[in-house]
């Protein structure tokens, strides 16, 4: 398993794993309980770590990429509609 992501929040982390899950991408979140009852153990260690195989590291970034940019198309274009 390699580590595509590590983020402050574990439901930021759950959201990423939901994403490459709906993607067909299988994803771990290592410590997943540690971080839901005692984050300051994961975030002393340098935070929340979301995990793939290493066949699907290409494929689950080029997806958080993407996702990422139809994120901030879909809030640019949400205030636009508001002014």
């Amino acid at each position: 398993m390699e580590t595509i992501a590590t983020v402050a929040e574990i439901a930021e982390a759950q959201l990423i794993r939901s994403v490459l899950e709906g993607h067909g991408i299988s994803a771990v979140i290592p410590h997943e309980q540690t971080a839901e009852i005692a984050p300051p153990y994961l975030w002393a260690s340098g935070g929340i770590q979301v995990q793939v195989a290493e066949a699907d590291v290409a494929t689950a970034k080029a997806v958080l990429a993407s996702t990422g940019t139809d994120a901030e198309a879909a809030i640019e274009r949400e205030q636009g509609e508001q002014t």
